[in-house]
């Protein structure tokens, strides 16, 4: 699968990492901390990504939104790792909904993989800006939508976007970012229309 990327020798794609995180989770349940330090605290990407899959899952979708905005936000900031609140590092999250949908998620990512790879690269700096900015905005969505299914394409869109920000493709994260924000575009228009048809229905009245 990495045979024609660069750096194949020290590349380890998305889905061995989720893989080795789903077989050594504990039985009961897993908290952020455990993850952080599974993943050392080395990406970013890694850690939207995981959050997204979880926010794809009914239940517990705003709670990965909230926990999505916090790296989001130092993204923005420029921090080089994130960091997250004790309180919040520590909350339990049942292993049995985390399992489930990382071991349906990672054939889907053995998929991607084989077409998305370091090419087109950005500057470092700016498009972690700018992908901190798609994911507020869509985990904004994940969070004051609570419609039910409407978790499920915001949290792909993120979800695409963190694992073209892993893999550093240029042209697949340009591609998911453009995706991500004509999702919220939509969403915008619609809920412009809903207000101005209320205050349409209130004048008329």
């Amino acid at each position: 699968m990495t045979q024609n990327r660069p750096d194949a020798g020290t590349f380890i794609p998305a889905s061995i990492i989720l893989q080795k995180l789903h077989d050594e989770a504990p039985a009961d349940h897993v908290t952020l901390d455990w993850l952080m330090d599974s993943l050392q605290k080395q990406s970013f990407g890694l850690i939207m990504l995981v959050l997204a899959i979880v926010a794809a899952a009914p239940g517990i979708c705003m709670v990965a939104g909230l926990m999505l905005l916090i790296p989001a936000f130092q993204m923005i900031a420029g921090r080089s790792a994130p960091v997250f609140p004790h309180r919040i590092a520590a909350r339990p999250l049942p292993t049995r909904h985390l399992g489930g949908i990382v071991q349906r998620a990672i054939p889907m990512l053995r998929y991607l993989e084989k077409v998305v790879y370091p090419r087109c690269p950005t500057p470092r700096e700016a498009t972690k800006r700018v992908v901190g900015i798609a994911v507020m905005m869509l985990s904004a969505r994940l969070i004051l939508t609570p419609i039910p299914l409407s978790n499920i394409l915001p949290a792909l869109v993120i979800a695409l976007i963190s694992l073209a920000y892993i893999e550093e493709d240029g042209l697949m994260l340009s591609v998911c970012l453009l995706a991500g924000f004509v999702v919220i575009a939509i969403d915008l228009a619609v809920v412009w229309e809903i207000v101005h048809g209320a205050k349409r229905i209130s004048f008329s009245i």
